[in-house]
């Protein structure tokens, strides 16, 4: 059964409003490992990774001395494991490995052994951690593709005398593995991880976790599945991975700064509501001591002393936060106090000649040109569909310190490029790309938080200008004064998630009262402004929250605003426990055609009010379509593509300047609507980075 299919099969309800969904177990009755004797073979796969090559050797040592024991084996030939494969993980896709084990016989059922060694710099093994987190975050990929492993286990290699404890770093990168490979292999830990200090006992250690391995293998052919109630089992009492992924309170410190991790204690919530909830809560537990139940807040002082010290104030995401821990596990390099830098998804795909996001298809902007960053972390709303999992802080005002333009300027530069250079061993890199993405070309200010919040955006913007980076700033319609105040971007989105104000509540979870009023005012701005810089609505469709029976509503607010271009685009799932318990689940991500039907009547809407707008451009592969302004329709011809050096050049005349100065080259037969979008090119491939069309012939020849 595909993708689709499953979707299609989950039950569906009449018309809904708000849909909650559930997780859905497995049968107890199934086996968990699916491991007949009599018709499966075992096939122990090594994965490892070496800098110097210590870790190479002893990783085919650790084959040898494998195989020899399979061999060994009392038993009939066909009950025995097969040779081991050894993989290093420089040099194979991981994709190939670690989204879905290999197929190639249906009979092999595949066993994975990892042998890693820590290290405090940047290498392979941060790209290999990073995957096991997306792959696991990843809405399109089930909760656990790995399930259908036999099993796994990781050894790590480290030094106690530089970092002692695993608190401190010993063995971290091991740890990490065998924490993610839980999750994605649905709890399969076949055996505890091992550890080993590479300057005394390391190989005794890894000698007593052969063994261990070895028994969890026999137990398996011998029909006993990984066995039940022993440690590292994998079982759910066992286990210490829960079904909520994601720790709220940041004890997951994944990537704070390496081999110097300590435990934290939680400090308190910056969020209001959440203070408020967690009073209620106290005072309903009579097991709570009084003095435990009751919030530290001293009222008495109010007003007294109108000469008072105002306190200092504090940085917005402080190096030993759980938001710093959140966010830098997420893959966020984080800039001074408040802002932050990631490398967008799209980006590695572009690297990779496997296609440009739909910036490309509409604007011209090549995505491994394009860096992803915010002046600011905080927002101030608190939107159920929002994939940076809410651990960003929140607020209405701007209560932090302020870090300097230049400095956020210089240190998301750096951390861009960083990450790209990161990118250059990955299988697939075209030279010429990664070359060109070594000069950042585009800025889009769209990251986590809300980057108009920041005072001095103005400036930053100027800043990206300077060095002829273009800038895409979105905001959430909820700072009209900031967003008066701001200066000429390349193109501005206001988001606009809701047609009314009861689906804007539901939908953004504002934290502001009036922000109807807000927002209603940021779209009297955006009017204002469209025929001084370019203006875009971005819609984002939750099917169940904001589709039904809106079009109206949209059509109100576009004929409010009369931006230059309207982008709809279907939700991206993050699947994660903050979005279910806010009411999202897989059920609330439109289909294309779903996307294409609400586009279609949002046009013939727009077309009997006489506003002048027509359906233009489409990116299938992210279910996004464009809406432009008749005044981007030359002589029949869309040009919705962005002229960037004449957007400069005005810029830099001093003299006043509209959308239409900067107009580039028509928009491109193949990214116009009813030709997908997807760009020649490049190739499309599947999960596993196999071209789409040799897929499709091979499954049309089965």
């Amino acid at each position: 059964m595909n993708f689709e299919e499953k979707l299609l099969s989950l039950p569906q309800a009449r018309a809904p409003r708000r849909i909650a969904g559930s997780k859905i177990s497995k049968d107890d009755t199934e086996s968990p490992q699916g491991f007949d004797p009599s018709h499966h073979k075992i096939q122990p796969v090594i994965f490892y990774f070496s800098l110097g090559g210590s870790t190479q050797k002893v990783a085919q040592s650790f084959a040898e001395d494998l195989e020899e024991w399979g061999q060994s084996l009392e038993s009939d030939d066909a009950l025995k494991p097969l040779k081991p494969q050894v993989h290093d993980l420089s040099y194979i896709d991981y994709d190939d490995f670690f989204i879905t084990p290999p197929k190639s016989d249906a009979r092999i059922k595949h066993f994975y052994l990892v042998l890693l060694p820590t290290y405090n710099i940047d290498t392979v093994l941060d790209n290999f951690l990073e995957h096991l987190q997306e792959t696991h975050h990843d809405f399109r990929i089930d909760t656990a593709p790995l399930s259908s492993l036999l099993g796994y286990s990781v050894f790590g290699f480290g030094d106690q005398e530089d970092w002692p404890t695993e608190e401190e770093g010993f063995c971290s990168q091991a740890t990490e593995v065998d924490k993610w490979m839980a999750r994605l292999t649905g709890r399969k830990r076949a055996f505890p991880v091992g550890m080993g200090d590479v300057k005394s006992d390391s190989m005794e250690r890894l000698k007593e976790w052969r063994l261990g391995v070895q028994d969890a293998m026999k137990e398996i052919l011998e029909g006993r599945g990984l066995g039940e109630g022993v440690p590292g089992s994998g079982d759910a009492v066992e286990s210490d991975e829960g079904s909520a992924d994601e720790s709220d309170d940041g004890s997951d410190e994944t990537n704070i700064p390496k081999m110097r991790r300590k435990r934290k204690q939680k400090p308190l919530v910056d969020d209001l509501e959440d203070l408020g909830r967690m009073a209620r809560q106290s005072a309903a537990n009579k097991k709570t001591p009084p003095e435990s139940s009751v919030l530290a807040v001293d009222f008495t002082t109010h007003n007294k002393s109108r000469n008072a010290v105002a306190p200092s104030p504090k940085e917005m995401v402080p190096k030993t936060s759980p938001t710093y821990a959140a966010l830098t596990k997420q893959g966020y390099t984080i800039v001074g106090s408040h802002s932050g830098v990631k490398i967008c998804r799209w980006t590695k795909s572009a690297l990779r000649g496997r296609g440009s996001c739909y910036k490309f298809s509409f604007y011209g902007i090549k995505s491994h040109l394009c860096m992803e960053t915010t002046p600011s972390l905080s927002c101030s709303n608190k939107c159920v569909f929002c994939w940076r999992h809410g651990t960003n802080p929140v607020g209405t005002s701007w209560r932090w310190q302020v870090d300097p333009p230049d400095e956020i300027f210089r240190g998301v530069k750096e951390g861009h490029y960083k990450k790209i250079k990161m990118l250059k061993g990955v299988p697939g890199v075209r030279a010429e790309r990664f070359a060109e993405a070594m000069r950042i070309r585009h800025c889009a200010l769209s990251l986590v938080g809300e980057p108009i919040f920041y005072p001095h955006i103005n400036e930053f913007v100027s800043m990206l200008h300077n060095e002829h980076i273009s800038s895409f700033l979105v905001c959430n319609a909820q700072h009209p004064d900031q967003l008066a105040a701001l200066k000429h971007v390349t193109q501005l989105y206001v988001s606009i998630d809701a047609s009314n104000k009861d689906s804007l509540r539901k939908i953004d979870r504002p934290l502001h009262r009036d922000f109807w009023e807000r927002f209603t005012r940021c779209l009297d701005i955006l009017r204002d402004r469209r025929f001084m810089q370019r203006t875009v609505f971005r819609l984002t469709l939750v099917k169940g929250f904001n589709i039904d029976d809106e079009v109206k509503g949209y059509a109100d607010l576009v004929e409010r605003g009369l931006p230059c271009f309207v982008e709809i685009k279907g939700v991206t799932y993050c699947g994660t426990s903050t979005s279910s318990a806010a009411g999202l689940t897989m059920q609330n991500v439109p289909f294309y055609h779903e996307v294409c039907d609400f586009v279609t009547a949002l046009e013939a809407e727009l077309q009997a009010r006489n506003l002048g707008y027509g359906i233009a451009a489409e990116h299938a592969h992210s279910c996004c379509i464009l809406i432009a302004s008749d005044r981007f329709k030359i002589d029949g011809k869309w040009h919705t593509l962005i002229g960037y050096e004449k957007f400069f050049e005005c810029l830099e005349s001093g003299k006043e300047f509209g959308p239409e100065d900067y107009i580039g080259e028509p928009t491109p037969e193949w990214a116009l609507w009813g030709n997908g979008g997807f760009d020649p090119r490049d190739e499309r491939v599947d999960r596993k980075g196999r071209k789409k069309e040799a897929v499709q012939n091979a499954q049309i020849a089965a």
